[in-house]
């Protein structure tokens, strides 16, 4: 094999390990190290000397085991370059010894799943909860900073700041990286199941880039939201979250064309979509509402099981989606609930209907880019043609995301002059 393909080889090789192993390997060294920054850190270092070495050799056999070890071997260089470097001495003996244990097993050692713990790290109370997200986001799914500011409409500073005053905050105030007890759970829960599901629509519905749907983020969310049930079975919330997730990752092959652009549901085939994810997902929802504990995660469980049940476009059930929202608007007074139940009130009683319902929304989802592509469909479904134009022209500004916009720039060619 030549050089060329040599690197090749390398660099795919640290873009999978990446991709299937962040959260796993940065969530271990924060374990080792109690420090976010420095853990971050040394796997970066670890991903550098990969690129280096597996150039010249190839990857190993256990890429992750790889990076872990190195990692260690970096954060214990770093350590004892540090100031501080006496009080440093404990990390140092642990990571000597994990050193030598994974040396002794040939880098193949598996590695303890450690996410949860950090889950649980980031969303503690005492950090701000759009500032747990985030924070989750990074360093448990390995999103990059420009990714989590464009989801939180933020610029790329604002958030780098955001996120390093997180690390700080969890240092200084001594938050302890456990998943909590018993009674800790309830405040806790909510955040971490916030995390979850923007790690999901991240996946499913991409803030950027030129795919629709990142599918690597969407299992990874699925993934953790089956560890959820697992940790603590009996929690509705949970259940209510993982159906939600299963039945919208259940159309995601219908989701986008062979040449990767997006297809909305009314055109979507829905033999592509997975049957088996829409049974798990209809069983584990009713197990939720038997539980007769209703939340947010469970009603939009519920609206996407109408459209999974539904054997067609034209059979589905809007009178009971449009009740669905009003549940949802009722638990939580989140105005992008009121926008949802104008599309489907739109195919209830007509485009006229959503319109008047979507005018009071002006005010407070001018900035929120699926309102003024909804708002352009009622009106060219409606007949008002110029006034669609505009609102298809400002949806298009406002998307991130390539594959959206070619759609959205499908439809308004379809009511040029």
């Amino acid at each position: 094999m030549d050089e060329i393909d040599q690197d090749d080889l390398a660099r795919r090789a640290i873009t999978d390990a990446v991709r299937d192993h962040f959260g796993r390997l940065v969530s271990v060294l924060i374990k080792d190290l109690r420090d976010f920054q420095l853990a971050e850190d040394c796997l970066q270092d670890a991903l550098e000397s990969a690129l280096v070495h597996w150039s010249r050799k190839g990857p190993p056999q256990s890429p992750p085991a790889w990076l872990l070890q190195t990692a260690r071997r970096k954060a214990i260089d770093r350590i004892r370059r540090m100031k501080n470097f006496e009080r440093k001495s404990a990390e140092i003996s642990c990571l000597i010894e994990l050193d030598q244990r994974a040396a002794e097993n040939h880098d193949t050692q598996p590695i303890v799943d450690e996410r949860l713990r950090l889950i649980f790290t980031c969303c503690h109370p005492a950090i701000d909860p759009k500032t747990r997200v985030a924070l989750t986001l990074r360093t448990l799914c390995g999103l990059t900073t420009t990714e989590i500011a464009r989801a939180f409409l933020v610029s790329e500073d604002a958030m780098a700041q955001r996120l390093v005053r997180a690390r700080n905050k969890i240092e200084k105030a001594g938050i302890p990286y456990e998943v909590p007890d018993e009674d800790a759970w309830p405040e806790r829960l909510n955040s971490v199941l916030a995390v979850i599901y923007l790690v999901f629509n991240e996946g499913y519905s991409a803030t950027a880039g030129d795919v629709q749907v990142r599918s690597d983020l969407c299992e990874e969310a699925i993934r953790l939201g089956r560890l959820m049930t697992m940790l603590r079975p009996g929690e509705a919330e949970s259940e209510g979250l993982l159906a939600l997730m299963l039945l919208n990752h259940s159309r995601r092959a219908a989701r986008a064309s062979a040449d990767g652009g997006f297809v909305a549901l009314n055109n979507q085939d829905r033999q592509l979509w997975d049957r088996k994810l829409i049974g798990e997902g209809i069983l584990l929802l009713e197990t939720s509402l038997h539980r007769k504990r209703p939340g947010i995660y469970q009603l939009q469980a519920a609206i996407s099981a109408v459209h999974a049940e539904a054997s067609s476009y034209d059979e589905t059930r809007w009178d009971e989606i449009v009740s669905l929202y009003d549940g949802l608007y009722a638990f939580s007074n989140n105005p992008v609930y009121l926008l949802n139940r104008a599309v489907a009130l739109s195919f209830l009683n007509g485009p006229q209907a959503a319109l008047d319902a979507l005018q009071p929304l002006e005010s407070h989802l001018s900035g929120y880019q699926p309102f003024h592509a909804s708002k352009a469909d009622f009106l060219r479904r409606l007949g008002s043609l110029e006034d669609a134009r505009t609102s298809y022209t400002v949806a298009i500004e406002m998307s991130g995301n390539e594959s959206e916009r070619a759609f959205l720039r499908m439809r308004l060619a379809t009511i040029a002059h």
